[in-house]
């Protein structure tokens, strides 16, 4: 500032959004203008309360100049209608797209928001809260899960419960495998399957607003879940996708949207009147900010599992303290996307999708050749952030993961890493790969789903059936648990429907681009030639499998032996009451 420059006089303003997003503007004959200011942030407090009598603390988010005065700006979540007749709430869409109705001061705010979005829905948590809690088991609303015929034939199984209540000592620890003999074929069911509480959380959130909002269009961002019959029963009452699991619009014609589309797509009809459930999943960034832009409540509708956030909130912690975030996932899977899109705000990060691209980014990191540290941005194009400098970003690391990957494989990883950086820098440059030893944002539903399933594995067997969708990412790390051990006599399934008949299972292949198989592919696969000797099979189910499905399966495979030598299901569930 030169010496003879005067100050800018500065004002203080806040920018008061509702629980929709919608900003709080004051009209003024045919101009929008900021609705709180004042010369200080007290001030400007006080006419916000005589609007508002219940709004978040202030956080002070940006400065902005406009008409020869610096503003300092101000978010707060409101709650409730507004006191003052001049106060109207418009959506940031709304605004942008009328600018000539925005007075200088409100237009140069607007501007500068789009770097903000993501901050606005969760003005009244803070950083450390999480989003969407487990509920208590005695708060969980287990009517809808018996809505009618076909809800109860999906989720309930008095058999599953049985199971659970007998097994289940401990949320969180694998116990040995529950034994269902019906004769000439015995079942061993994992003490752990089945939906975990982040897809409770979500199905239960999605069914209850359905149900909450009956004139109102309620739509999921993506798959609920990676289940089909769960996904095509909320479809039955009236939910619909705005795009498919890998990312891609839907039209208003429900057809995936191709890359230049000419028929309108759903995220274009959205208006502050809809709701858009967030799934367990999250969501990206970018898709938060189309939400934020249109006036639309994200907080209210958002299921990301709890397990999921610790995931953000433990790469948000890396980034701060300097390293750069390698997430362990699978690039095309929206949990990845979701954390990559998280983390990319604190931290460089890289996406490896297994021990071998790691193995791959370690001889780039170990390299000091030129040549080999460029073919970086060739190998792994498309997985790490704008910007991204191999000369910079990779002398401090720390690894998440997606939760439902196989355990294992991220410790296999971070140890790979560890010896890498201890033979480059030295034992005594431990902090140079972030945790030291922690793998504490592996799911632990996932993990405890794992170490059940590999109880029941150490018994002889004679098949092994994992249920769960075809894209279920963590219903294929159980098959692939069973495959190790069972060879071709694992299969993967997603209902008893797939059970065709004694000699034939329609078994699902993986999709698996590195194997050169980018799509997945049902397979018919042999079960048992005859039914000689008593058959001994493993039934599991993923995260996202139903109970009803498992028994169901149960049921299936019961029909190929003969019924008269079959003991019945009242028999059964006599056994587990006994043991209780």
């Amino acid at each position: 500032m030169s010496a003879t420059s005067k100050p800018i006089p500065q004002l203080v303003c806040i920018l008061a959004f509702d629980v929709s997003n919608r900003l709080a503007i004051r009209k003024l004959g045919s101009k929008a203008g900021l609705a709180f200011t004042g010369i200080d942030l007290a001030m400007a407090v006080t006419r916000l309360q005589t609007a508002f009598t219940h709004h978040s603390e202030p956080a002070e988010s940006f400065t902005v100049t406009a008409g020869g005065r610096m503003h300092a700006v101000h978010f707060v979540q409101v709650t409730g209608d507004p006191k003052d007749a001049e106060i109207e709430f418009w959506s940031i869409e709304k605004l942008e797209s009328s600018p000539g109705t925005m007075a200088p001061s409100l237009a140069a705010a607007v501007a500068l928001l789009d770097d903000h979005l993501i901050e606005i829905p969760y003005l009244h948590i803070g950083e450390n809260d999480f989003i969407y809690k487990f509920r208590p088991e005695k708060e969980r609303n287990a009517s809808i899960y018996a809505q009618d015929p076909v809800s109860s034939a999906l989720y309930q199984s008095q058999l599953c419960v049985l199971i659970k209540t007998l097994a289940r000592t401990h949320e969180r620890t694998a116990s040995e495998p529950v034994a269902l003999n019906f004769g000439p074929v015995s079942y061993l069911v994992p003490s752990h399957f089945g939906f975990c509480l982040g897809v409770k959380n979500a199905i239960e959130r999605a069914y209850e607003t359905l149900a909450a909002n009956p004139d109102r269009r309620v739509f999921m961002l993506s798959e609920l879940i990676h289940n089909p019959y769960v996904n095509e029963d909320l479809l039955r009452r009236g939910l619909n996708y705005l795009q498919t699991d890998k990312g891609v619009p839907f039209t208003v014609t429900g057809e995936p949207a191709g890359p230049a589309p000419t028929t309108a797509l759903l995220w274009d009809t959205l208006t502050p009147d809809d709701i858009v459930i967030i799934p367990a999943f999250g969501a990206t960034d970018e898709d938060k900010r189309k939400l934020v832009r249109k006036g639309i409540a994200v907080c209210q509708y958002d299921a990301t599992c709890m397990l999921v956030e610790k995931v953000w909130k433990a790469a948000r912690a890396y980034g701060r303290s300097g390293h750069t975030v390698i997430i362990h996932g699978k690039v095309e899977h929206e949990e990845t996307k979701a954390t990559f899109s998280n983390t990319r705000r604190y931290a460089p990060a890289i996406i490896v999708r297994d021990l071998e691209e790691t193995q791959m980014l370690g001889r780039i990191i170990a390299s000091r050749d030129p040549e080999v540290r460029a073919s970086f941005y060739t190998t792994f194009a498309g997985k790490h952030t704008p910007g991204f400098d191999i000369n910079r970003h990779l002398e401090r690391v720390a690894v998440v993961n997606q939760t439902t990957l196989l355990v294992n494989e991220t410790r296999s990883i971070i140890a790979h890493l560890r010896d890498l950086y201890t033979q480059i820098y030295g034992p005594g440059e431990t902090e140079r790969v972030g945790g030291s030893g922690r793998t504490d944002t592996l799911c632990y539903a996932t993990q405890v789903n794992q170490d059940a399933l590999a109880k029941a594995l150490a018994e002889p067997l004679d098949a092994a059936f994992v249920i769960g969708g075809k894209n279920s990412s963590n219903t294929y790390q159980l098959y692939r648990l069973c495959e190790k051990t069972l060879g071709a006599r694992a299969y993967f399934i997603q209902s008893e429907a797939n059970i065709t008949s004694r000699e034939s299972v329609e078994h699902f292949v993986f999709p698996s681009a590195r194997e050169g198989r980018p799509y997945g592919k049902i397979v018919n696969r042999p079960l048992w030639p005859t039914l000689q000797g008593a058959k001994r099979v493993l039934v599991t189910g993923g995260a996202s499998c139903p109970d009803g499905i498992i028994q169901q399966v149960i049921t299936r495979l019961n029909s190929l032996f003969p019924r008269d030598q079959l003991r019945d299901l009242p028999a059964i569930l006599a056994d587990l009451e006994k043991t209780q």
